[in-house]
Order: C-alpha cells, then structure tokens, then sequence
C-alpha cells in the first residue's frame, strides 16, 4: 500500500494539457476567438487492484477533495477566460476494474469543479476504459449549462505517456472555451439558454 500524500489518496503526478485551434479543417480561420481546450489529469494509487471490494465508498466519499483540486487547477489554467464546456474520463489500470475508475467520477467528485467554473446545470458526459500508459482516451464535451446546444458536443484526446500503471487510476477532466469552429447544425444556441436548456 503505498502513502496517502493527498487526503486519503496517492496521487502519482499531475497532468495539464491544452491546445489552441485557430481554423478548420479546411483551413477556415476561427468564427471569432480560437478554441481552447484544456484537459487537467491526476494519476493515482488504486488500493482496490488486482481484488473484489464490493463497498467503494473509501473512494468515493473524499473525491470532494479532488474535485477541488481540479477546480483550482482548471481556474489556474484558463487564466480567466470562461469556460463553456466539459466533460470527464477514467483509465484504469490492468489489475482495476473499470468501476474502480467510475468510483472517482460520481457528482462527489464533479460538483467542485463546476462550483470553479462558477455552476453547471448540464450533467457532465463521461466515458471511460481500462488501458496502460500511452493509452488515448477520447474525452466528450457538451455545454455545461445546457446540454442540447448542438455546437458544443465535441471531443479531445488526451495521451499520458507514463501512466496508468497496473496498479493506477487515471482521472481527467476536459474544458473548452467555446464550441466547433464554425458549428452550423443549428438547435439551440449558447446564447438562448433558459435554465437547463431542456424545456
């Protein structure tokens, strides 16, 4: 068992991706500002591998604490441009269960975040999947205030060459600053959002 060094859990190292784009595909320039998406990642010790627990609470009921630390590390990083989108991710090492990854996930651990970004109303999409180091996780996005605005839905792709290890959970949390270039789906757009965009 290796030493908690971050409330109850052992995190491994910290991970701040962020890249900038600028125009299409096509080469279109960006519809106003460039898109910025930002992935913060935390490796972590997972005192479940390689058994069965059946109550995961122990992982669960702290996540809080994580959560706040990626809140400050998302403020940090976005250096106060606002945030529209997010989304979130797990990797699980070989000896874990995808579930052991799920536990970290859960509304414990992302209502801090969205407190940060200053509220949420939209559910955060996630996704997940076991896999070792340089695995690619493809993160969704979705407008965090309101989920049906088609311009939003989006991807990143996160790679953490290092990580994770047999015995590690690795958790991310993706944001951007806008959605696609160029969107034109039509649907609601971010600027006629009322409540949750749902009604």
């Amino acid at each position: 068992m290796k030493s908690p060094n971050f409330g109850p859990y052992h995190i491994r190292k910290w991970y701040l991706q962020i890249e900038d784009t600028l125009a299409t595909e096509s080469g279109m320039p960006a519809d106003g500002a460039p898109l910025r998406k930002i992935v913060v990642g935390a490796v972590l010790h997972n005192p479940y591998a390689g058994r069965h627990e059946d109550n995961l609470g122990a992982y669960i009921e702290p996540s809080n604490l994580l959560g706040a630390e990626f809140g400050r590390r998302i403020q940090e990083a976005a250096a106060g441009t606002p945030i529209e989108s997010y989304g979130k991710a797990c990797l699980v090492g070989a000896d874990g269960e995808y579930e052991h990854g799920n536990a970290l996930l859960t509304t414990v651990f992302a209502n801090p975040v969205r407190d940060a970004l200053g509220g949420g109303q939209s559910w955060v999409p996630s996704t997940g999947k076991r896999g070792g180091p340089g695995t690619v996780i493809d993160i969704p996005l979705a407008h965090k205030d309101a989920l049906y605005v088609r311009s939003h839905y989006d991807t990143v792709s996160a790679l953490f060459n290092d990580a994770p290890n047999r015995d590690e959970v690795l958790i991310a949390f993706a944001f951007a600053t806008r959605g696609r270039l160029h969107a034109r789906l039509g649907g609601l757009k971010a600027s006629e959002i009322i409540g949750d965009g749902l009604n």
